[in-house]
């Protein structure tokens, strides 16, 4: 995350709790907020096993 609270946190890293927030107050614009989308509804459809090997090509 490129700003705020989580700034430095990895995108699939930021709690739900975060992403409802921008979901309920707005998505940035661009491609920061399609990708906090795409987490959003990652998460809250229980497909993180999705993001394993993009995590795994992180470290």
């Amino acid at each position: 995350m490129p700003f705020g609270k989580y700034e430095g946190t990895i995108l699939a890293d930021l709690p739900v709790s975060y992403l409802e927030w921008f979901n309920r107050n707005g998505m940035p614009k661009g491609k920061l907020g399609m990708q906090l989308a795409t987490v959003y509804e990652i998460k809250l459809n229980g497909l993180m096993e999705l993001l394993i090997p993009i995590r795994a090509s992180l470290k």
